[in-house]
Order: structure tokens, then C-alpha cells, then sequence
């Protein structure tokens, strides 16, 4: 698999999002162990692309930086972060928007681009200390308002291999069902150094 571009990612609507951890490798097909429970198999479909996984930190958020975070949306309208996603460039665009999600209850997934940011005492254009962030993200329809606390996991991308795809490996796929009940994916996100994907 490799990192696709923006383009390669353009914007059909996702099967919905599967965690877990892969018990197998044969060929193409993944014996993955679901964090929710149970077995799948998955079979990659050549070129699959796989995207590896980093930690990453709040001081690479910048204005004009492409985010995704799984959030939950407030009272007040405020997105609370359940994580938060820096994208590299060659991703710039990737799922544009803000649509239901399936990581919590009443989660949503919201990428876009980082306008105005803020801390404790006002807006900033880089980020000091390790407290709470407020990020006006721009969504392509509307600007919204994400709270990021303190604590939460912060994560980027880049082109993986297929020697990332391995046994023990904590992975998410978006498998697409065929009316045989076969499950197959075009691309597969690899949590790297023991990193378990938190979106």
C-alpha cells in the first residue's frame, strides 16, 4: 500500500470504520481481531495502499494546517476531540467535511483547515505548554469550533509498505462487503512503534 494523494481519497462516503488488531497474514487476506470483539477477514485489493500511523504533538498545529479529529459535538456547539489527526500535505483535502462517525457514541469526524487558534490568555499562532486548544477548523461548509483537551492523542500520517502489515499490528480498515459477504479494502492504516490508531 501506498500513501495516496488527496485526489486518491476523493470523497465517495466511507464504510464505516473498523479497529483492531491483525492475528494473520496470508497473502492478500487479514485475520484481524476486532477491539469490539469478534473476527474478520479482509482481503487488500492490489495496489492497496497502507498509511502508517505516528504520534505526533499539538506544536506541529498551525493556521493553515489540515486536521481531522473524532469529536463529540457539545451543548454549546462546541466539537470536543476525541483525538486529533495531522495530515501531511499529499493528504491535504481527504475527507473534507464533518459527518456521523463511529468511534463513540454520537461522534462525528470533521476534517478541515485550521483558521484561528487559542490557549489560556487568547489566540496564538503557534502552540506554548500542554494546556487545552481551541482551533477554529474550516470544514468546506462553515468554520467550526473544536476543543482539544489536554491529554488527548495526537497522530500524523506517512506512506507505509507492505512489511507494516504484520501480526501483532494494531490496524483500521474500512472493509466494503460484497453480496457473498467477502470483505475487501483498498487501504489500511497501521499503527507504527506499538501506536494503537485512535480515530
Amino acid at each position: 500500500m501506498i500513501l495516496a494523494t488527496s485526489s486518491a481519497f476523493a470523497n465517495p462516503p466511507l464504510p464505516q470504520a473498523v479497529r483492531g488488531t491483525i492475528d494473520s497474514v496470508t497473502g492478500d487476506k487479514l485475520v484481524i481481531t476486532k477491539k469490539s470483539g469478534g473476527k474478520i477477514t479482509v482481503t487488500l485489493i492490489p495496489p492497496a495502499s497502507v498509511i502508517e500511523v505516528l504520534a505526533d504533538s499539538l506544536q506541529d498545529v498551525k493556521p493553515g494546517t489540515f486536521v481531522g479529529t473524532a469529536a463529540i459535538k457539545q451543548p454549546n456547539g462546541v466539537y470536543r476531540a476525541l483525538e486529533l489527526q495531522i495530515f501531511p500535505e499529499s493528504m491535504r483535502g481527504v475527507g473534507l467535511g464533518t459527518r456521523a462517525y463511529n468511534l463513540k457514541p454520537h461522534s462525528t469526524m470533521t476534517n478541515g483547515t485550521v483558521g484561528g487558534m487559542a490557549q489560556a490568555g487568547g489566540a496564538v499562532s503557534a502552540v506554548t505548554g500542554a494546556g487545552d486548544l481551541t482551533l477554529t477548523v474550516n470544514d468546506g461548509s462553515g468554520n467550526k469550533t473544536v476543543l482539544v483537551p489536554k491529554g488527548v492523542r495526537v497522530v500524523t500520517f506517512t506512506k507505509g509498505t507492505a512489511a507494516d502489515v504484520q501480526p501483532g499490528a494494531h490496524v483500521m480498515v474500512f472493509p466494503v462487503q460484497a453480496a457473498d459477504g467477502t470483505l475487501t479494502t483498498k487501504w489500511i492504516s497501521v499503527g507504527m512503534n506499538g501506536l494503537v490508531p485512535p480515530m
